[in-house]
């Protein structure tokens, strides 16, 4: 509660200028092979962007880190089963990381919400595991602003098709607990995030520095935890608070930069979402407004608004194609198919645009965008 009051609007501060400068990168097996190494290689990558990232006052006590990768099935499958609940085939359930209120009453609370709305949509409820964590790995300030980590487990309902729709209700449930904690009357309500919740991804992310993070999560060093792609974040918070929240990467991407026309495109986004309307919610849709979180920084704005567009249909490259278009208008060697695309979606969105590299990755595919001028370049190298 102390991190989100400090994130109120007072003096000279707007916590609507909230940017990041950091450092992003990932690590992936073309072919799709799963293996240890991948997460071991993405631990590496994350260490050696610390010279991106921060610090505070309390120097272990970092802008924020983490790593977002597949679901590691057989690594969860061990783990429930010492649970004492067994968990269906890999895409017929999903996982939530959760970040909860460390008084236990509120901590009660917040979980039998989830649970409440989870039966609701008709989805069911495997479990609770409590994620393994030191808190002596991180610094002082970050102690003492730690969450309550846990790890919803929940199978896929008979209600739900497949798994691209499991993901669809599986973003209703999300939107629906967000909306109503942040309508309850807890006091420490701002201690609650959900920094990942699906079939195909996990994040495991805090206010950390790099070197901490497979020291505050043992299950990062497990062997039996493995995924085919490791998206890894360093933030260097250059006008805002640090918090456990905001550290990336985000459910959908992790980002080096800023975005400049946010108030637009954020002000664009509230206006459009009266008119909204999508076959694959049909009269839900009014379970998933407001679509962009006011409390976040430019970075989750972001997310928010690939998720709504993927959730809603289109793959992944198509939402960031439409968000994030290249300079389209006078470019001589563009296809025309290819500025008949940009030309139409300008007409549905206008461009997210700033100083900004951004990788991103749904679970099945991995890329990464630049900003139409380039100004936060990226490189990548194709290995054996």
């Amino acid at each position: 509660m102390a991190t989100m009051r400090a994130l109120e609007k007072q003096g000279l501060y707007d916590p609507y200028f909230e940017h990041d400068a950091c450092g992003v990168g990932f690590v992936a097996n073309i072919k799709g092979e799963k293996s240890h190494e991948i997460i071991r290689k993405g631990l590496e990558v994350l260490q050696n962007l610390t010279h991106r990232g921060a610090c505070g006052c309390d120097p272990q006590t970092g802008d924020g880190a983490g790593l977002l990768m597949q679901i590691p099935h057989e690594f969860f499958a061990q783990e429930t089963r010492a649970l004492r609940f067994a968990l269906p085939d890999p895409g017929h359930y999903a996982v939530a990381m959760v970040f909860l209120p460390r008084d236990v009453h509120e901590r009660n609370e917040c979980q039998a919400m989830f649970e409440r709305i989870v039966h609701d949509e008709g989805q069911r409820l495997l479990g609770w595991r409590k994620v393994p964590t030191d808190p002596k790995a991180c610094g002082e300030v970050a102690r003492s602003r730690m969450p309550e980590i846990r790890q919803l487990f929940i199978g896929r309902g008979r209600n739900v098709a497949d798994q691209d729709a499991f993901e669809q209700k599986l973003y209703l449930i999300r939107k629906q607990i967000e909306q109503q904690v942040r309508e309850s009357h807890l006091r420490d309500s701002e201690s609650f995030h959900i920094p990942s919740f699906s079939s195909r991804t996990i994040v495991y992310k805090g206010m950390l520095l790099p070197e901490q993070i497979p020291a505050f999560y043992p299950d990062l060093t497990d062997a039996s935890l493995k995924s085919a792609m490791a998206l890894v974040h360093q933030r260097f918070s250059t006008n805002t608070f640090p918090s456990w929240d905001r550290a990336h990467p985000y459910r959908f991407l992790a980002h080096n930069g800023e975005i400049n026309t946010l108030r637009g495109n954020e002000n664009w986004m509230h206006a459009r979402e009266k008119m909204f309307s999508s076959p694959s919610f049909g009269e839900d849709i009014d379970k998933i407004r407001p679509i962009v979180d006011e409390s976040t920084s430019d970075s989750g704005k972001l997310d928010n608004t690939v998720e709504l567009l993927v959730r809603t249909g289109r793959s992944l490259p198509h939402a960031m194609m439409m968000m994030v278009p290249e300079a389209w208008q006078k470019h001589e060697d563009m296809s025309e198919a290819k500025r008949a695309f940009y030309q139409y979606h300008s007409c549905l969105m206008e461009p997210w645009d700033g100083p900004a590299s951004i990788a991103f990755t749904d679970g099945v595919r991995i890329g990464a965008v630049l900003d139409r001028n380039g100004l936060r370049p990226s490189r990548f190298y194709v290995t054996r």
